[in-house]
């Protein structure tokens, strides 16, 4: 068995091989700040403990038994340190769309029997307001930002004993390569939402197998740009992949600010999808159909030639 055999392990991985000053790094006040690979796994091996010691765990790991945690928020470094922390505890995360309605967000708690929830913004918490009364399993409402209505989830790691850190360890150690480490509930676009169980190993097969594939050397110079949302496999997928090939994680701050991030983080690389890059190819074009005279000439004389030279390098990287 691969050494990495849980998703987890991938932060351990990095820290041990390649720790970095700036594993992940989010904006605060208009500034990135970064959070080093030893910061990240602290505050994992804090959460973890301190989940454990609110009462959740994993019991029996069979999935019917696993405690239940969602969470609703757009990218940012706090999301993977969830992430991480749960599958430590055994307990399973369940992401969720911010835009998910709020029938279906009450369906998905209750079938889930979600016991906490993280969020982030006044929106979604007002969301989680309006169907907690509904949901018996529902205990406590945390948010990755200071806000009324909702503990801030940095007040639970504060009483986090090295008894109750000693006892995380011993649980993330009985952790096992085919357990639950996920739910990811479906848009419910043709009925009512499913929920996808996937194992540490469905992951981490998927991280080794791309990294074998793609071109994931590790590069520990390296600065990825997140925005596509982790709530879907994909990001999160390819996250620990940077993660294991010590490749630093910049969150955009939203769709909106994708070119104005790109400019700040200058990325070595990130995903996307096409419909992404179909939109910022219509923006530009719609800048340059707005240009007059020689400024509009030489615009589109740079576009032609920009095509004609990505279907040369196109062809010859498929001739050879």
């Amino acid at each position: 068995m691969n050494e990495q055999s849980r998703i987890f392990d991938f932060l351990y991985h990095q820290l041990q091989k390649f720790p970095k000053q700036d594993m992940l790094a989010g904006k605060i006040n208009g500034k990135y700040e970064p959070f080093s690979t030893q910061e990240v796994a602290d505050k994992v091996n804090r959460l973890a403990a301190a989940l454990l010691k609110l009462g959740l765990s994993g019991h029996d790991m069979q999935v019917e038994q696993q405690d239940k945690i969602a969470i609703i928020s757009k990218n940012r470094p706090e999301w993977l340190v969830l992430d991480m922390a749960c599958q430590q505890a055994g307990i399973v995360l369940c992401p969720i769309y911010p835009t998910t309605n709020i029938n279906e967000l009450e369906y998905i708690f209750n079938d889930a029997q979600i016991k906490h929830v993280f969020v982030t913004g006044e929106d979604i918490l007002d969301k989680v307001n309006n169907i907690k009364d509904k949901v018996p399993s529902l205990q406590r409402i945390f948010s990755f930002d200071h806000m009324a209505g909702a503990d801030h989830w940095d007040t639970l790691i504060h009483h986090v004993t090295q008894e109750d850190r000693n006892k995380a360890e011993e649980v993330k150690n009985s952790i096992q390569h085919h357990h639950c480490a996920t739910i990811i509930y479906t848009s419910g676009t043709t009925g009512k939402p499913k929920g996808v169980m996937l194992s540490h190993r469905n992951l981490v097969s998927n991280v080794l197998n791309s990294v074998d594939t793609f071109p994931f050397h590790e590069n520990t110079a390296a600065r990825s740009l997140s925005f596509l949302p982790l709530n879907h496999i994909f990001e999160r997928m390819v996250s620990y992949i940077y993660v294991y090939s010590g490749i630093s994680i910049y969150y955009a701050e939203s769709m909106e600010t994708i070119g104005e991030n790109l400019k700040e983080v200058k990325p070595t690389l990130f995903t996307t999808v096409p419909r992404l890059l179909e939109k910022v190819y219509e923006r530009i074009l719609g800048k340059g159909m707005e240009l007059t005279g020689i400024r509009r000439a030489l615009f589109f004389w740079a576009l032609e030639t920009a095509c004609r030279i990505a279907l040369v390098m196109l062809s010859t990287n498929v001739s050879s």
